[in-house]
């Protein structure tokens, strides 16, 4: 039975953890197996044949879909506008146009919605089976190791990706006769990068596909997509924005999906703790994305690898 205090506990972690480049499926797995007793036998449940019955998937699957709602929420604006851009496309007389020539939300709406294909193609066929497989302590453990990997080649890569955003001194003489060498003065020139309508459809459909190794219990979906993003040489506020509007339709979508097992079997008698559960994922998620979108106006994903790394490693000691 799922108890209130487990509901609480795991709503918030999965809440901050689907958001923040780290996995929450890898800890929704990892937390409860370190707990043990009880918070184990939930893991366990999920991970057999027969899982689909199981309450403890039916409760995240509740938590998804409060993480995609906060999603909405913090990004109604931009939703309104995507939608917007989108349905506009749909009349003949925009639909003639080249797609080249849209406006940016048109284009946006486009790029979700070919980058969205690749993991909802793949979800529906492998999920079940990667679940079963690899939803497990030790293998969520160092999955979640590589996705420490994985975020700080993203770092690397964001440093060798066309556009870069890091400023570069370059000395130019002052031409002040007199003047001495040390005394140079040295300007700041910055080369912008990419803006996020730029990317390509056949980019945009490379990062949804890195999207589905998030189907790994430890590969983050908004790090994998990020990674993606900066890549292409996006900056890091961009990659995020690109992640987060693109997690939401697959969330949401994922989600109300199977939520329909919560009025089965599976749900019985765990109606309240799923509606705890939810709306503690909900306003975890909420602050977390709100958090998110400031710190990588000026921060990165090193502080994530690290952590990724060093909890990976700590817990494939454990469950080895």
């Amino acid at each position: 039975m799922l108890t209130y205090l487990q509901a609480v506990v795991i709503g918030l972690v999965q809440g901050v953890t689907e958001l923040f480049p780290v996995s929450s499926l890898g800890h929704s797995v990892l937390l409860p197996a370190l707990v043990g007793g009880s918070w184990k036998a939930l893991v366990t449940q999920s991970t057999t044949s027969s899982s689909e019955s199981s309450p403890y998937l039916a409760f995240i699957v509740a938590l998804h879909v409060a993480s995609a709602v906060a999603l909405l929420v913090f990004f109604r604006q931009d939703w309104i506008r995507i939608i917007s851009g989108f349905l506009r496309t749909l009349r003949p007389s925009v639909a003639a146009r080249r797609i080249v020539t849209r406006d940016a939300d048109e284009r946006l709406a486009w790029l979700l919605v070919v980058a969205t294909i690749p993991v909802g193609i793949t979800g529906l066929a492998l999920e079940h089976t990667f679940r079963t497989l690899f939803a497990k302590p030790l293998a969520a453990a160092v999955f979640l190791t590589i996705n420490g990997v994985i975020l700080l080649a993203g770092e690397r890569l964001r440093r060798r990706a066309p556009g870069d955003d890091d400023q570069r001194a370059e000395p130019e003489a002052t031409g002040v006769a007199g003047t001495d060498a040390s005394q140079v003065a040295v300007q700041q020139r910055v080369t912008p990068r990419r803006q996020l309508a730029t990317l390509s459809y056949t980019e945009a459909g490379i990062i949804g596909f890195f999207q589905t190794f998030a189907l790994l219990a430890g590969i983050s979906r908004s790090g994998i997509s990020m990674v993606g993003g900066l890549a292409r040489g996006l900056s890091h506020r961009d990659a995020a924005r690109f992640s987060f509007l693109l997690a939401t339709p697959v969330i949401l979508a994922a989600g109300l999906l199977k939520l329909p097992s919560l009025a089965g079997p599976a749900g019985a008698q765990i109606h309240g703790q799923v509606l705890v559960g939810a709306v503690v994922a909900g306003v975890a998620s909420y602050v977390s994305v709100r958090f998110l979108t400031r710190w990588f106006e000026t921060r990165t994903l090193t502080p994530f690898a690290i952590y990724s790394l060093v909890a990976g490693a700590a817990c494939i000691v454990v469950f080895a």
